[in-house]
């Protein structure tokens, strides 16, 4: 261990050049490269920056880096991290000069802006490569080896930057149609970037001040905050000058995402939460962490290469886990350099800090290098983006949609598709159809859930007073298109009993005019008897389908009518319910729905590509190799003792009670298969319902729930109400409900404890009114005793004994209750 700090402190102290500080590997390149990272004043971006600091090293990167530091004059005066890194001050502008508003995240154009201006390096180079503070550098990122150009930079893909194929690009660029989403890793040359700054910066002011489209559906943005338009002010600012990017997918991943077959990442975001078994990390539970500043102290360990080889056996997942713990490592292997750099004693020895020391770690964070798989990638990518540029139109838009309606059983799984669909690069715009009553809009409280159209409910028919919620469906689709300006060519409905995996596009599963796209429904057997010949001139037409659908928008203008009426017809159509005719097991007309979609298409001649590869049923064996694009949560599926079924959780309202989550299924590491399918079953299952919590927790971060750990700590005088109701059989559990019992209203739960303390408070009452009397008496005796003969007052002091031992008695046992209540809070 010594060894490895000597080496440390050497090297770091042979940073130290001319008084300032300079990061060289020695490696020679044709051309200069200066990597830049954006910081402020805070101990956030200190450990980020001794991280990057850190990796940057081992990856030998060529040429110098330099940290742009933003500080206000007031963080200056405490800020204890100047020598952390080569840096060049910035002037903040986390509070705007000009109009006050407070956003952080502009001084990144704003410094580099600042840097190109003022410093001397920005003289003497020929590329730039720009990263975030929370970023790993793997391997050397040579622009000129990914392909960058002067005038053609390289990016990594940001898919959720929507506002690129909509209004928010219109408004905000003459040349929308050059809108690339890109962001994270940015290699160009200094000469765009020299064009590019300024209307980076003036792009992310703009944006920043445009609060009318701040909203979901327009930016991606699931905060609602305007929060990531710097991100959006360099889209726009390429646009702009006229820069497009080459977008390279290979080169940068998110711990926790699995990287492609044979492609080795040069560079890890930690942007996101990750985790490996029980362990796991997010740079948000470090916001005010002073990690660099206190000896010894390290972010908790990982599990070590050898448990991830014996947890995990699919090759591609345990590289994913390798790429978790190997971030979190070079993590803490910078923050004990550090350590030792700010003269902290040595550390005390430990099974972990001797790994890190290890040939086994010096060898996996080796500088990692292109592989030929990669750039055989890079030539093919580049090739279909050639063929883009010169011959083919871009990708037709798409609109998502999906019908709910005003309950808190939506609710949820509005939540759950919402979340999914802003991580799974679906392209478009998605918006909720909200069917309601003009009752349910006046009590409902999820307006904000998702991008909203509203539209009139049809849960009890109009015309013939049939109550069938399913109805709702294809009369809010024909609603929308009927009221909505809807700027799309193609239509992507999912039920809102969905989680997201992957995008779902018409071009890949060949979607075209008068061809729509779907999932099997092989239950639809209505299909190939009498149902079909009832309900459509051709029932050769009839398509066992739903699920998901992908259909062209003029195919649905003529369509949404036919699949209502339809709807209706084989819902009135009741001679027809039996399970023999309609496949329904419940024989109650309940997919009559489902029918209306197949019919209505079967009378338009609409036949559609049939795709088994789109949805999984959660609990359903996986085909080998395929990646299904959507979970359909809609049956029960269960992992041993742990189950899910979304129909006990109709009557909970998971969105509105702080940090309300379902059971969490098992973790992976403690499952032993011997069978590989099973396993991947299961593992899908683990995905879908970590999916649906992991949705629930953000919300209730959004919604500004309280820190749940410092409310069951201070919340003391509800502990007793909720212990004591568990002696009457009324287990009151605050954030999950069990499948296998209902939650019970808080006024039920404490209505049996408050009559036992009605009845404890009796008791203390009326012993307290014995115990007075009885002093009383007592004085009485004694004064009658003191006046007596001398032998009767020795009587009279063997009297006084008893009696209180008496009155010690009655005291004892209110003592004892106390004692048996106090012990029912600690249970």
């Amino acid at each position: 261990m010594a060894g490895l700090l000597v080496w440390v402190v050497v090297g770091l102290i042979g940073l130290c050049i001319n008084g300032g500080w300079s990061v060289e590997t020695g490696q020679q390149a044709p051309w200069r490269i200066h990597t830049l990272f954006s910081v402020e004043c805070q101990n956030y971006f200190d450990w980020q920056t001794v991280g990057l600091v850190q990796s940057f090293r081992k990856a030998q990167q060529p040429g110098p880096i330099t940290r742009l530091l933003s500080c206000t004059d007031e963080e200056k005066k405490n800020y204890k991290g100047t020598n952390l890194a080569p840096t060049f001050e910035v002037p903040s502008m986390s509070r705007h000069p000009r109009t006050g508003d407070w956003y952080p995240a502009i001084n990144k154009p704003a410094g580099i802006v600042h840097w190109l201006k003022h410093s001397k390096d920005a003289e003497n180079v020929d590329w730039v490569v720009i990263l975030d503070a929370d970023m790993i550098i793997r391997g050397p990122i040579i622009p000129w080896e990914l392909g960058a150009e002067k005038g053609r930079p390289v990016a990594a893909y940001y898919g959720y930057l929507v506002g690129c194929d909509n209004i928010l690009a219109q408004l905000h660029t003459k040349h929308p149609e050059l809108c690339d989403k890109v962001g994270g890793l940015l290699a160009m040359h200094i000469d765009d970037l020299r064009k590019l700054a300024p209307m980076w910066l003036s792009k992310t002011e703009e944006v920043r001040e445009d609060k009318a489209h701040w909203a979901t559906n327009y930016t991606g943005d699931i905060y609602e905050k305007g929060w990531i338009s710097e991100m959006y002010g360099y889209s726009f600012g390429a646009a702009e000058v006229g820069l497009r990017h080459k977008i390279n997918n290979n080169l940068m991943i998110y711990p926790g995402y699995v990287p492609r077959e044979g492609v080795e990442p040069i560079l890890l975001h930690y942007g996101l939460p990750f985790s490996v078994g029980n362990w796991s990390f997010s740079k948000l539970d470090h916001h005010e962490d002073d990690i660099v500043y206190e000896c010894g102290k390290l972010f908790p360990a990982p599990p070590y290469p050898r448990e991830v080889k014996l947890t995990e056996s699919d090759p591609n997942k345990r590289r994913a886990l390798f790429l978790n713990i190997e971030c979190i490592n070079t993590l803490n292997e910078g923050l004990l350099a550090q350590h030792a750099a700010n003269g902290c004693p040595k550390p005390l020895w430990s099974k972990y800090l001797s790994f890190l020391r290890s040939k086994t770690f010096s060898e996996l964070t080796q500088p990692k290098y292109l592989t030929p798989a990669s750039l055989q990638m890079m030539e093919e990518e580049k090739e279909k983006q050639q063929i883009v540029d010169e011959t083919e139109k871009p990708h037709p838009k798409i609109h998502t949609v999906f019908s709910t309606e005003c309950t808190p059983y939506f609710d949820w799984q509005t939540v759950g598709l919402m979340h999914s669909f802003n991580l799974s690069g679906q392209p478009g715009n998605i918006t909720r159809l909200l069917s309601c009553t003009d009752d349910d809009l006046k009590q409902y409280k999820g307006h904000d859930l998702a991008p909203t159209h509203y539209v009139p409910s049809m849960n009890r028919h109009p015309l013939t007073g049939d109550w069938y919620p399913a109805i709702n469906k294809p009369a809010a689709v024909l609603h929308w298109l009927n009221h909505a300006n809807i700027d799309a060519e193609f239509i992507v409905i999912l039920d809102a009993d969905m989680i997201l995996r992957g995008p779902i596009t018409p071009w890949e599963f060949k979607a075209a005019r008068g061809r729509p796209v779907s999932t099997p429904y092989e239950y639809l057997i209505g299909c190939d008897n009498e149902l079909a010949k009832l309900h459509t001139r051709h029932p050769e037409a009839c398509d066992k389908v739903g699920g998901v659908i992908i259909m062209h928008i003029e195919d649905l203008r003529e369509f949404a009518l036919l699949w209502l009426h339809k709807t209706e017809e084989v819902r009135a159509d009741k001679a027809h319910y039996a399970t023999n005719i309609s496949g329904d097991v419940y024989a109650s007309g309940w997919i009559s729905e489902m029918y209306g979609y197949s019919f209505g298409a079967a009378e338009l001649n609409l036949r559609h590509v049939i795709s088994s590869e789109i949805l999984i049923y959660p609990g359903y064996v996986p085909e080998p190799g395929v990646r299904y694009r959507v979970f359909h949560y809609g049956l029960e599926f269960s992992i041993g003792n742990w189950s899910f079924d979304k129909a006990k959780w109709r009557n909970i309202d998971m969105v509105n009670r702080c940090w309300a989550k379902f059971p969490d299924p098992p973790d992976p590491s403690t499952l032993e298969w011997t069978d590989e399918e099973i396993q991947q079953k299961d593992l899908l299952s683990i995905e879908c319902g970590r999916s649906l919590n992991e949705a629930l927790r953000l919300h209730h971060e959004r919604r500004n729930c309280p820190d749940p750990n410092s409310l069951s700590n201070s919340n003391q005088g509800t502990t007793k109400e909720t212990t004591t109701s568990r002696k009457f059989g009324n287990f009151n559990e605050n954030y999950t409900v069990g499948s296998n019992h209902l939650q019970m209203n808080h006024s039920q739960e404490s209505t049996k404890p408050t009559k036992e303390d009605g009845n404890i408070s009796s008791l203390r009452f009326w012993m307290i009114i014995l115990w007075v009397i009885s002093g009383l008496g007592f004085l009485s005796v004694t004064l009658v005793l003191f006046s007596a003969r001398k032998g009767k007052g020795t009587r009279g002091k063997n009297y006084r004994n008893k009696r209180r031992t008496s009155y010690s008695g009655i005291l004892d046992m209110n003592g004892r209750d106390r004692h048996i209540r106090n012990a029912d809070v600690s249970v």
